[in-house]
């Protein structure tokens, strides 16, 4: 297996890992984030590739003092053999390549499976508040209307991605 950054070919196939795996929202757009994930300079998309087949990805990338990961995905018939583990310790490395002190992620408030999985990597808790808005007045609506309708439902609503 080779992790590295994600070839053209597999893009297609991040995306669709990316919604099978329950990652995106109707709010963010997964190709548009991944155009601009693998067009910026400081961030890419590493794909773990084996016999031609994407197993699993991580999102990475930094403002020049904190990295951030997103999208790490693994296909759920590839969980449970460390290919989790082995994404975010290349995400970690390509920031430690880039000079980046601290790594720094959100999880959704509910999804407890991956906060313990980050906690067993040794990821704490920041006490801090992630804030944000959409510029585009449409997706603020969007995902108020689906914030409101999660509360409604009686599930917890997922925190703002940047």
């Amino acid at each position: 297996m080779l992790i590295a950054p994600i070839p053209p070919a597999l893009r297609t196939e991040a995306v669709r890992l990316w919604s099978g795996c329950g990652l995106v929202r109707p709010w963010n757009d997964p190709d548009a984030d991944l155009a601009r994930a693998l067009d910026g300079p400081s961030s890419t998309v590493l794909g773990a590739v084996a016999d031609e087949q994407l197993l699993g990805t991580v999102m990475v990338g930094h403002d020049g003092h904190r990295g951030w990961v997103y999208y790490l995905a693994v296909w759920p018939e590839q969980r449970g053999h460390g290919l989790g583990r082995a994404l975010m310790e290349a995400a970690e490395s390509w920031l430690q390549g880039q000079g980046i002190p601290k790594l720094q992620l959100m999880v959704r408030a509910d999804n407890t499976a991956v906060t313990e999985f980050y906690q067993r990597l040794g990821y704490v808790d920041q006490q801090v508040a992630v804030l944000g808005r959409f510029f585009d007045d449409g997706l603020q609506g969007l995902r108020d209307a689906t914030t409101s309708e999660r509360a409604h439902e009686g599930r917890a609503a997922p925190p703002a991605r940047s």
